[in-house]
Formats: C-alpha cells, sequence, structure tokens
C-alpha cells in the first residue's frame, strides 16, 4: 500500500497501516528544503514529521530483534513532486490502495488522476475539504476505472474510490467535547449516531446502558490528578465492547451507551444570512419603533377628528389628514375653526415625521451594512463555546455547533481565514485578534463563557489560550486541539490535578481520522470515529456474506467482547449514511444474520482489522 502526504497525517495512516494491519507500507513525503534560511511561520514542521515517522520504523525493527513477532516495514521515500515515474517507483501499478492525504486538494485531485490511468484497479482514498467535488470526483475516478477495465459485477468497485475528510471526521467529536448534556456525535452524510458519556452509577444501582454499552471509561476518570486512558494503560485504561459481565464488574467506572440513532437528512443551505437570518423587527431600534408608533396613532386621531367635525366620508377624511400631513393641500381659509386646528396640528405632525422617517432610512442601512460584516460579542452574552481558530478543522466545528444551536463567539488571527466567511454568513460574533494577546479572550466574553475550544493548528497557543482562560475561569471546560500524545498527556494530568473540577480533553484531528482512512484503505465504508478517552471506536459497513464472523451467526453469537458488536441491520440498496438506506437498531440478540444482509459494526482498530481478514499486529505490552 502507498500513503502520499505532507502532513502528520500521512504519518499517523502508515502507523495505522503498518502497526494495526501489518501492510507493507510506502510513504512518499516531500523532500527536505534546501536550508537557505529558516521558515519564520512554521520552524521545525518538516524535521519533526521525518523524526517521527524514522522513531516509528525504528521502533518496529527493534522489536523484531528482540524477538517479537515479525512485522513489515514502512519504506519511506523523499519527493518533490507526485508524478507518474514516482508512482510507478513507488509499485502503484502492483498496489492494492493508494491515500492521497496532501493538504492541498489540487495536488490530491493530481495525483488521483495520474494513478487511476496508471491502475486501474487501484483503491483510492482521497483527503479533500470540498465535499462537493469530492463527490463528483468519486463517480469520475470510478467510471474511468470501469471503462479502462471493465467489471462484470458493479459491486467490487463499490469502494474503488474514496473520497473522506479528516476535518469532517473529528469535527463531531471536538464539537461534542465541548457541550454538556450532549453526546459524542458521529455523521457521515445522512448518519447521525449519538453517544453518550454517563457517570458511574451509586451503590446498588445499574447504569442506563441505552441501546448498548459501548465502552467503559478508565478508572482514573474521576481521579483529578489521573490521566487519559490509552491502548498502554493496561487493566486501568478504557475497555472498549465490553461484554454485561464486565460492566457488572465494574461498578465504579463510567461508561459510554449508544443512546440513540436517528436519520437526518441532507443538510439544507444557509439562506442569504445564514442560519440566523435578519427579521424585520431588527431592522429598526426599540426606541425607533415607538416613535413611528407615536405618530402612526397621531395620524389615525387627527383623521378620525376630521372625519367628526367634517362629516366627509371617512377615506376622504383620511385623505385630507394625508395631504396636510405632507403640506400639499390647500389652506382651509373658509373652513371652520375646528378644520383649521386640525390642519395646523397635522402640518406640525408632519414636521415630527420626517426626522423619524430619516432615522429609520439611516438605521436600516447601518443594518444592512452590518449584516455583511463580523459582529462582536454582546455584553450580555453567557453559557457559549469560545472557538478558536477558523481553518478547515475550526469551520467544520462551527457549523456543527451552528447546527445545534449551540451560542459560539469566534477567535481567529487571520481575517482573510476559510471560516470567518461562514462566521459572517451565519451572524456569528467573531474577535480578530491573536489569542496569546492581552484582551483578545477577554472580548471574547471568556468569563462568562461555558466551554473554550482551542483548535488552532499550534499545540503551543493551544495550551497558552487555555491556560489563559483557565486563570479567567477555573471551573470552564476546556477541549485542545494537540498532536503529540506524550504532550497531550503532560498537559491533561497537569490541567486535571490544578483544576480537579474542571473538564479538561485533548484531541487530535489526525488521530481521529486515521483510522477511519485506514479502514477506507482497506476496502471498508466507515462510518465515523467516536473518541474515547485516547482510543478510537470505529464505525463501519460490513456484509455478511462471505464473512465467517458474521455469516450464519446470530447477533450475539456473532459479538466479540473488545473486538466487534454488531448495532444495526441496514435494509434497502443505498449506500449507508445517504438517502433512501434504512436502518434498524432494535436487534434481537437471536436474530440470524443472512448472507445478504449488511450490518453496521462498532469496532475498535484491531477488531476491524479481524473483520477484514487480516491478522492484525500483536499488542504491545502495557506500560508501566
Amino acid at each position: 500500500m502507498i500513503v502520499c502526504g505532507d502532513d502528520v497525517l500521512a504519518h499517523r495512516l502508515a502507523a495505522e497501516l503498518h502497526d494495526v494491519y501489518g501492510e507493507r507500507i510506502t510513504l512518499l513525503v516531500p523532500a527536505p528544503r534546501e536550508p537557505e534560511r529558516p521558515s519564520a511561520g512554521r520552524p521545525g514542521i518538516a524535521q519533526a514529521l521525518f523524526g517521527r515517522v524514522t522513531a516509528a520504523v525504528t521502533r518496529g525493527a527493534v522489536g523484531e530483534q528482540r524477538g517479537a513477532a515479525p512485522t513489515r516495514s514502512i519504506r519511506l521515500v523523499e519527493t518533490a513532486e507526485v508524478d507518474d515515474a514516482v508512482l510507478v517507483d513507488a509499485g502503484v501499478e502492483q498496489a492494492a490502495a493508494l491515500a492521497l492525504v496532501y493538504d492541498d486538494d489540487e495536488t490530491n485531485i493530481r495525483a488521483a488522476l495520474a494513478a487511476r490511468r496508471l491502475n486501474p484497479r487501484l483503491r483510492l482514498v482521497i483527503r479533500l475539504y470540498n465535499r462537493k467535488l469530492g463527490q463528483h470526483l468519486e463517480t469520475l475516478l470510478d467510471q474511468a476505472g470501469a471503462v479502462v477495465e471493465p467489471c462484470p459485477d458493479p459491486k467490487l468497485l463499490d469502494a474503488a474510490t474514496t473520497v473522506l475528510s479528516d476535518a469532517d471526521t473529528a469535527a463531531p467529536a471536538l464539537a461534542a467535547t465541548a457541550i454538556a448534556g450532549t453526546s459524542k456525535v458521529v455523521q457521515a452524510g445522512g448518519l447521525l449516531l449519538h453517544a453518550v458519556e454517563r457517570t458511574p452509577p451509586a451503590r446498588g444501582e445499574v447504569a442506563d446502558p441505552g441501546l448498548c454499552t459501548l465502552a467503559l471509561l478508565s478508572a482514573t476518570t474521576n481521579d483529578p490528578a489521573g490521566c487519559e486512558g490509552s491502548e498502554r494503560s493496561g487493566d486501568a485504561g478504557p475497555q472498549l465492547l465490553p461484554d454485561d459481565r464486565a460492566v457488572a464488574a465494574a461498578p465504579g467506572r463510567g461508561t459510554v451507551a449508544l443512546e440513540a440513532v436517528t436519520y437526518a437528512g441532507p443538510t439544507l443551505s444557509a439562506n442569504r444570512f445564514g442560519a440566523s437570518a435578519l427579521p424585520v423587527a431588527s431592522l429598526f431600534s426599540r426606541r425607533l419603533r415607538w416613535s413611528l408608533a407615536g405618530v402612526t396613532a397621531a395620524v389615525v386621531a387627527i383623521a378620525l377628528a376630521t372625519w367628526l367635525t367634517t362629516r366627509h366620508h371617512p377615506l376622504h377624511a383620511a385623505y385630507l389628514t394625508l395631504l396636510d400631513l405632507f403640506a400639499i393641500g390647500d389652506p382651509a381659509v373658509d373652513e371652520t375653526t375646528s378644520r383649521q386646528v386640525l390642519q395646523l396640528l397635522a402640518g406640525l405632525l408632519g414636521l415630527l415625521l420626517l426626522p423619524v422617517l430619516i432615522a429609520g432610512l439611516l438605521e436600516a442601512l447601518g443594518t444592512f451594512r452590518s449584516a455583511t460584516s463580523l459582529r462582536r460579542p454582546p455584553r450580555t452574552l453567557s453559557g457559549h463555546v469560545v472557538l478558536l481558530g477558523l481553518g478547515k478543522v475550526g469551520t467544520r466545528v462551527l457549523a456543527r455547533l451552528r447546527r445545534l444551536n449551540i451560542p459560539v463567539v469566534c477567535v481567529e488571527s487571520d481575517p482573510e481565514a476559510r471560516g470567518v466567511a461562514l462566521a459572517r454568513r451565519l451572524r456569528v460574533p467573531t474577535v480578530i485578534g491573536d489569542v496569546t494577546e492581552e484582551g483578545v479572550l477577554e472580548a471574547a466574553r471568556i468569563h462568562r463563557a461555558h466551554a473554550l475550544l482551542a483548535l488552532t493548528s499550534v499545540d503551543i497557543t493551544n495550551l497558552e489560550a487555555a491556560l489563559s482562560a483557565r486563570s479567567v475561569k477555573a471551573d470552564l471546560r476546556v477541549a485542545l486541539r494537540l498532536y503529540d500524545d506524550d504532550f497531550a498527556t503532560a498537559v491533561y494530568r497537569t490541567l486535571r490535578a490544578a483544576h480537579p473540577d474542571a473538564l479538561t480533553r485533548s484531541r487530535s484531528v489526525s488521530h481521529l481520522a486515521a483510522p477511519a482512512f485506514a479502514g477506507a484503505m482497506m476496502g471498508r465504508q466507515i462510518l465515523g470515529a467516536i473518541p474515547v478517552e485516547r482510543r478510537v471506536l470505529l464505525f463501519a459497513a460490513v456484509d455478511v456474506a462471505g464473512n465467517a464472523h458474521l455469516d450464519g451467526r446470530t447477533v450475539a453469537e456473532a459479538f466479540r467482547p473488545g473486538a466487534w458488536r454488531v448495532i444495526a441491520l441496514a435494509t434497502g440498496s443505498a449506500p449507508l449514511g445517504r438517502p433512501g438506506a434504512g436502518l434498524v437498531w432494535q436487534l434481537h440478540p437471536g436474530q440470524l444474520l443472512a448472507p445478504g444482509d449488511r450490518v453496521v459494526i462498532a469496532a475498535t482498530r484491531r477488531g476491524l482489522a479481524v473483520l477484514l481478514g487480516r491478522r492484525p499486529r500483536r499488542e504491545p505490552a502495557p506500560g508501566p
């Protein structure tokens, strides 16, 4: 298998395929630039990436020397660009799958077209931020492969091309982390999965399992000095997909339960002013509306008085009043005294109406001008989520939070960032400024916020923002986007010890996205991933036919604790996650899985590898 990329996701994906599935990997990364001058923007990123890849390969080699099970290696190739010659040299003509995870969409598309031309049967996994373009690209590349090498069975081409977005994969989990009382969410197209963390039940009580229990949280979850569990935490770490006996034997642990699963149709596009369109009442201030109401009432009163004194038709009386109001009527010289007095009052009222109309015009123009500019956080705002960073991930998280009707205040240092336009369209209050500068977080009303999501691409910036926010509000819920696992563990442990009553979470976008990309390379439809502390639980669509672990077994017999669990049965021929795909969630344990069925599986990474018919790598020994 071949992995091409220029950032951390490429390294994590290669390690995932190598460590979990035991695949032989060729990793294509950009060649290091000539050391003319160090980059002022992001120094050391390329060196750090190469160092981590080299360390991963070295650890594998050392493991083999110590007597561990022999594993296949990762071949590292440095290249300036991915062209036909480079792909042929990497073995694309004989490769089973190719992952293109460059940060630039155009680079991925260009390489995908070249790879499809060189190997029409190659399974392609492409990283694209543009969803609509990704759907068209999937169809185009599959059609191109079918034209070159026609396939009699169209089902064999279902996973020929898969377009994924790391931002879309991670956004639901990042958004859910910042919301109290809202369950974790995984969405793929129209399929929506909900999971919720439940606190440990009291003695004698049994936790509500919902539809099923997905995981047991680590024993150190409620310990202020503890850390989030990972695969190296041993028995004290989180247990994914436990059976009923394991849940009953751990009464002091929290659980992650599948609470509700519903189908959500295609997302409707926002209107011109976004989801919170301007109502008519917001065009004018309250004082101006009262002024207009007073003038209108006075005009009606004068019209009634004119009708009563002149005995004219009501419409004619109103017409005379309007003529007097705008000073275009004939003087009432030969009229009665009452008529003359009413004419003078109407003229005076017309003089008062003129400034009111001008003020209304100015306010309306100002309101429409502000509709195309960024809003400032209201002074009375409270209970909101402060979102730092409006890049690819931040933009997706912002859209997710607004879809859940969560109040958000964004902070972005670049006024031309990708998500600024979305914030403007959705009328989301936004602060433009460097979050590390004094006064920026205060402008976002951090002292009255409910949660902080630090999603910039720089770990140190996220950490500094979290520490600054905690100094203002000690019980603030904080979720950090951090890459390095050791650094994330140290930060988590320190923040939990310093603020035991506040919730702290660290998340890595590449860590959440890599299992989904790896599963797609192995030929499975990955619906999403749910983080359980520092581990990941995958949701995938699996065909029962030909699968020795599922075919001819009941739902209870197909359940393997700690590896996988059947949670739903698909009905209909439409792909899961798209309109027309029905799902049955209340499955009886004795229901038999037929060869024509397609099921939704919740699985660990290694469990998914076994379902794919691959022999996974041996688990490393738990650390001390």
